[in-house]
């Protein structure tokens, strides 16, 4: 089978935004893109969210792949941690949310095809708070997110894959389509704790206090 190789660089920011620092890598691919673009308009830089198996097209045609996530590598919360070759199966082998496919399943599945990309890498961050629906990142998060960012450039500048510095007056294209979700936003327009259940949907927590009675 051919493969089909036209992605030479692809950036994912993997996570939900839901779950508090389970959004870090969305939240850091996101200040990536504003800050920085490829010089090449083939290599893509993406929100993958919790996307899973939808992003398995784009990860077997590309040639380098950088994911910046937030994952269990049984560190100290709070520390960021880049991952390479040997080390990435620390990220694969976790899964932090049932929320997530897991993405070693797409790494195995592509690796079947002949089409796992030749590069990996990945900016790790170890989380501090998850529980908490409909809240961002907790502080520690917020105070890694450029360090994640610099370590995102540092590693696409390692692989000779071209990237420039966005102009102040040059609008990044979004990567997401609602732009009640920009973090300023979704932070500002949270409801109270009263209105809004901060452990998961109310519905579902009521089924399963009523179902323990």
């Amino acid at each position: 089978m051919q493969n089909l190789k036209d992605i030479p660089c692809l950036i994912l920011g993997i996570g939900n935004i839901l779950w508090a620092d389970e959004g870090f890598g969305v939240r850091v691919v996101e200040a990536f893109n504003d800050k920085y673009a490829f010089t090449d308009p083939n290599n893509v830089i993406a929100d993958g969210g919790t996307l899973g198996m939808y992003l398995y097209d784009r990860i077997c045609r590309a040639e380098k792949l950088l994911i910046f996530d937030c994952c269990d590598f049984k560190g100290k919360p709070g520390e960021l941690r880049v991952l390479r070759n040997d080390d990435v199966k620390l990220w694969t082998a976790t899964k932090i949310s049932p929320h997530q496919t897991g993405m070693n399943d797409l790494l195995v599945a592509a690796a079947v095809r002949g089409a796992i990309p030749n590069d990996i890498a990945v900016v790790g961050f170890q989380p501090v708070l998850l529980d908490d629906y409909g809240g961002s990142l907790s502080a520690e998060a917020k105070g890694k997110v450029d360090e994640a960012v610099r370590d995102g450039y540092e590693i696409v500048r390692g692989w000779n894959v071209g990237l420039r510095v966005r102009s102040e007056d040059e609008m990044a294209p979004a990567l997401m389509d609602a732009p009640c979700l920009n973090i300023d936003q979704y932070e500002s327009g949270r409801p109270s704790a009263e209105e809004a259940c901060r452990d998961g949907d109310i519905r579902f927590a009521r089924f399963v206090a009523k179902a323990d009675k």
